[in-house]
């Protein structure tokens, strides 16, 4: 019998050897809340990012009454532009390196709706926790929640060191009356 359960028992010992160590508890700062980690985003995470947040804009939008928003690549690309250029100016600040408004960046792109808003941050904090932020001030929970808004731009830049610079663009596309002078 010895010689069954011996084995056994040893198979038993070598696997919990190689069981994973638990992680390391959060690092804390004097205030005893969490200290931020680095959000790292990756070539392959950016999709996900963006309907992530894409998803949580409408949500709040839902919540607020506001029709849903859908992605625009000219909206896009003008926010993808403005959040590298923040990190050039090493401040986030709605005008370009250039003197460029939110107005001619959207234009330059080719956008021909109205723009609506343009919301900005400078974070460590993953695309949910800085909609959280903007929606805790009342003129930028106002650009997300803007029932005439159907475009979105959302983009980001993230340096070398994990600082995020990010852009939402909102608009109103052009609508037949306006493309032809009614």
């Amino acid at each position: 019998m010895y010689r069954i359960f011996a084995p056994l028992a040893i198979g038993v010992a070598v696997l919990s050897a190689c069981a994973a160590p638990p992680p390391p508890a959060p690092r804390v700062a004097a205030d005893g809340r969490p200290l931020p980690q680095v959000y790292r985003i990756s070539e392959a995470d950016s999709d996900r990012v963006q309907i992530r947040f894409l998803d949580g804009v409408n949500a709040v939008r839902q919540a607020a009454g506001a029709p849903p928003v859908a992605l625009n690549a000219e909206l896009t690309a003008a926010a993808a532009t403005h959040s590298r250029d923040m990190s050039v100016q090493n401040r986030p600040w709605h005008f370009g390196s250039d003197g460029s408004s939110p107005l001619e960046r959207v234009r330059r792109v080719g956008y021909r709706g109205e723009l609506l808003g343009e919301n900005i941050s400078e974070t460590y904090e993953t695309e949910l926790e800085t909609l959280s932020a903007w929606l805790e001030s009342p003129d930028q929970r106002d650009i997300i929640t803007d029932p005439r808004a159907r475009d979105l731009g959302f983009s980001w830049f993230q340096e070398p060191s994990g600082k995020i610079w990010w852009t939402m663009v909102t608009g109103a596309p052009q609508t037949f009356a306006q493309a032809n002078g009614f």
